[in-house]
């Protein structure tokens, strides 16, 4: 195998042999699945792990993750039968030299690992894995009753802008076995200085055939990273961050499958929407998200709010918020931070405007701040984070929620502070900022007020004002007619970010439809 030079040929294929699976829909797979799952969980000793339990409130009965340092034995299944899958890395606190790597198995395994190294035949270097299992009994509202088993490495002391090599395996799988070499992938570190590179975004993206398309179009970005701006999965469909029937959690288990080609070479960066509030774990509904993902460490307890958390990558730094904190909408979670993570918010910004080689800030998060089409605003983001973001000039902010594109003007002070047409340009130190609703990852679509036009590259519909409503304190909604939708797409789509470093400092952001046609363009620059 040549190095850079990886196929999609054979990858897990959790259970499903891989002339079935490909003539298979993704709803024939679930199900397929579903009854193969329920099979083996007879198979997994029912003890699991001793201790370790997360810590919060939750109702009585209600399953839980468990992290664990020593995984469960397997039963009567040998190593060699148990294939990893849904590989998705993260970055860590400094994605210079830290990466974390996570993966599934369908069952638990003994002493898994990864292997890394700087060639795909020379993986010398050894790394222990965390096993956290999660259990979801049989109960009611839970369609499936099921045993998960995710794996996470960190590693830690990599050398910027490196491309490594890496392999994920346990006792009985190694992926260094010449058997298993087509699993190897890889990944690359953040350069130790600025440099051009593009990063993408968006929300809502579920399981199906739009999802993987979008997948698909977001490969042939070559992004550095991707931003997943919550509603990641949909195994909850209620979205209330309360128990209600149809929760599944193999849904998991497809949605990680499902994005491996993307995720196991590209950093997949998520935070919390309110269909990530899954009450069956605690605490707070994050059980499941704490057993998932491995996030960058940045100083805020994951516990309260895995979603939280910092990086800085070339010249751009990145903050990802959790919404469910703050939102007037859906107030499940409502304060679950007692305020600390808006503390935390303005401590973190003020320190990242004040970063000598960071030139801009870009924050994420699922709830809208400014949108017109189903859920539309969110008055609890504009009063807990608005101010903020003013007050240290945050460049871009991207959210989910609201399942189409949709793009602001400039806004200062919950105004247009300049008209930003496609193929415009603005300045947040003196024009204010641009929002996005990046919905369409993948979900079901939504529209836009009636006798609104879509409005977006090569079509556009301006309106002077649009008839929308925000989220209330009361949990109401509150009519307002805006100025500042701007550009409106009704569509699949991804958020595709170019950054360039230098004397003239910029960010190229461009929405793109599902078939690669772009639907919205414009830039960022400070002080021109």
């Amino acid at each position: 195998m040549s190095a850079g030079n990886f196929t999609d040929m054979d990858l897990p294929d959790f259970g499903i042999p891989p002339r079935l699976a490909r003539r298979m829909s993704m709803a024939e797979q679930h199900e397929y699945l579903r009854t193969k799952l329920s099979r083996r969980r007879t198979l997994v000793t029912a003890g699991a792990v001793a201790g370790g339990l997360l810590t919060g409130c939750s109702a009585e009965g209600a399953s839980t993750a468990v992290p664990s340092p020593t995984p469960t034995a397997t039963g009567s299944v040998h190593g060699s039968v148990v294939s990893p899958f849904g590989r998705h890395l993260a970055f860590g606190a400094d994605p210079r030299s830290q990466l974390r790597i996570s993966w599934q198995v369908p069952l638990a395994v003994k002493r898994p690992y990864v292997r890394v190294g700087l060639k795909p035949d020379d993986l010398s270097r050894k790394i222990e894995a965390e096993v956290r299992d999660l259990h979801t009994p049989g109960q009611t509202g839970v369609r499936l009753a099921l045993d998960q088993y995710y794996l996470h490495a960190a590693l830690d002391g990599l050398h910027p802008g490196t491309t490594y090599y890496y392999g994920v395996g346990h006792d009985g799988f190694d992926p260094a076995d010449a058997r298993h070499r087509s699993t190897v992938s890889s990944f690359r570190t953040a350069p130790a200085r600025p440099e051009k590179f593009v990063f993408t975004a968006f929300g809502d993206q579920g399981v199906g055939t739009a999802a993987a398309a979008n997948d698909n179009l977001l490969l042939r970005q070559k992004p550095a990273f991707h931003l997943h701006a919550g509603d990641i999965c949909y195994a909850d469909g209620s979205g209330r961050g309360q128990k209600s029937d149809g929760y599944d959690p193999g849904f998991w288990d497809l949605f990680l499958k499902q994005n491996e080609p993307v995720t196991r070479t590209v950093p997949w960066m998520v935070t919390t929407g309110n269909h990530d509030m899954e009450a069956w774990y605690s605490p707070d509904g994050y059980g499941g998200q704490l057993a998932r993902w491995s996030l960058p460490d940045s100083g805020f307890d994951p516990r309260s709010a895995p979603g939280v958390y910092s990086f800085v990558y070339g010249n751009v730094g990145v903050v990802a918020l959790d919404a469910n904190d703050v939102s007037y909408e859906i107030p499940a979670n409502f304060g679950c931070t007692s305020g600390k993570q808006t503390k935390w918010l303005a401590k973190r910004l003020g320190e990242l405007r004040a970063a000598k080689d960071v030139d801009f800030v870009v924050v994420y998060f699922h709830h809208c701040a400014y949108s017109t089409s189903s859920h539309a605003s969110d008055g609890g983001v504009r009063a807990e984070w608005l101010p903020l973001f003013e007050k240290h000039q945050v460049d871009l902010v991207i959210n989910g929620h609201n399942h189409v594109y949709e793009r602001t003007d400039a806004i200062r002070g919950g105004e247009v502070g300049r008209k930003v047409p496609v193929g415009g340009a603005t300045d947040p130190t003196r024009d204010g900022i641009v929002y996005v609703t990046a919905g369409g990852g993948g979900r079901d679509l939504y529209g836009f007020p009636s006798g609104v036009r879509e409005s977006y590259e090569g079509h556009v519909h301006d309106h002077e004002s649009v008839e929308s409503f925000h989220w209330t304190e009361s949990q109401q909604s509150a009519k307002e007619t805006v100025e500042w939708s701007r550009v409106r797409y009704r569509g699949f789509s991804l958020l595709s970010v170019e950054a360039e470093s230098g004397t003239r400092p910029r960010l190229t952001v461009s929405a793109l439809a599902q078939d690669g046609k772009r639907v919205d363009h414009f830039e960022v620059r400070r002080g021109t």
